[in-house]
């Protein structure tokens, strides 16, 4: 098999990274604008063939991934057009894919189209932070043209599979909205309140003060404003209904504490509460997930050291940890965070083991 990338950031890296382990016969070929992170995939024998351009090195390919910003991929879909044999699979990995679906209809390539959407990420961006496991138990979204074959999406679901994330089918407007909904929808609110804050009173107190839940739920406005800009533009077609159906819900919620209606005000807590609750933490969404607990230590000096020396033990890797001040809305005054759910759980029961008591969110 023959397997092309064009961009190797984060994503682009990790199914690179993927495949390589699951494929390790696999011959990798890979343009990339930034020459030390390709240069660092051929050194770690993820690729095998580097190429200063979008070249001849790409025929003949099972699969080619556009996975650079999706503006740029449209425009690589020119440049890749002559090297397409009628068996390759072409595919991205955008988080919007009307755009680049309306130029694949404009350039007759929608025989060998299958838009692609993995639903994993990370603060961090680059290929320096992907992983192999980025991709595991997230849902894979396919958003095939309708002139591409069936047999073709069958052998795309089975090849995202086998590198065990979760295929779904959508086409790709359904796409647009729901990730719109689920995902942009709640980068821009977690990005209006940190700055609706920020520019709120006392900023150095608001600091101190807004920890906890509040440094929770607006995590992902930490995520890189370069992308952000680029979804909220590619997406506004979606985003602006959204937004305007968000905005109606904001109106008639003031509304409610306008006029005291108690019982309206407690309607919207409880269907949220329990919708909340019903959502699965099996598998990963648009929003990556945080491996977090939390448990209680006595203020003594050593008990924080004694903590990190039991995980340390166990042979436990850190990715945070830190006292909560603010506690308003808080069980616990440590908060552990971890790299992946197998390290947090292992992490819970030696902690119980040793006596502590342990909160999960």
């Amino acid at each position: 098999m023959k397997i092309g990338f064009i961009g190797l950031g984060l994503i682009g890296g990790s199914l690179a990274k993927a495949i390589r382990r699951y494929y390790p016969e696999c011959e990798i070929v890979a343009f990339n604008k930034s020459k030390e992170s390709l240069a660092l995939a051929c050194q770690e024998q993820v690729v095998d063939i580097s190429c200063a351009s979008v070249d001849g090195n790409f025929k003949n390919c099972d699969y080619i991934f556009l996975c650079a910003p999706v503006s740029d991929n449209i425009t690589y879909l020119k440049q890749i057009q002559k090297y397409i044999t009628d068996d390759c699979i072409l595919t991205d990995v955008g988080s919007v894919k009307t755009p680049i679906h309306e130029e694949i209809a404009a350039l007759g390539m929608e025989e060998n189209f299958i838009g692609g959407h993995p639903m994993a990420g990370s603060e961090k961006t680059g290929y320096p932070n992907s992983k192999a496991i980025l991709l595991e138990n997230a849902y894979y979204i396919l958003t095939p043209t309708k002139k591409v074959s069936q047999k073709k999406v069958e052998r795309y679901a089975a090849f995202v599979e086998s590198l065990k994330a979760l295929p779904i089918i959508l086409d790709y407007e359904t796409h647009d909205y729901v990730t719109g909904s689920v995902s942009h929808l709640p980068h821009i609110i977690a990005s209006g309140l940190v700055n609706f804050v920020k520019e709120e009173g006392s900023e150095e107190l608001m600091k101190k003060l807004a920890a906890g839940g509040f440094k929770d739920i607006t995590r992902i406005a930490s995520s890189s404003p370069i992308m952000w800009q680029q979804i909220c533009l590619e997406n506004r077609r979606h985003i602006i209904p959204i937004l305007e159906k968000y905005i109606c819900f904001l109106e008639q919620f003031k509304h409610f504490v306008e006029n005291g209606d108690g019982e309206s005000i407690y309607e919207i807590f409880l269907s949220s509460k329990e919708y909340r609750n019903s959502i699965s933490d099996v598998s990963a969404g648009s929003i990556k997930k945080v491996f977090a607990l939390y448990c209680d230590i006595a203020d003594e000096a050593g008990e924080l050291a004694k903590i990190t020396n039991i995980l340390a033990g166990g042979n436990i890797s850190l990715k945070n940890i830190g006292i909560i001040h603010n506690r308003e809305f808080e069980e616990s005054v440590l908060r552990i965070e971890f790299y992946d759910e197998s390290a947090a759980h292992k992490a819970g029961d030696l902690l119980q083991k040793n006596g502590y008591t342990i909160y999960e969110r």
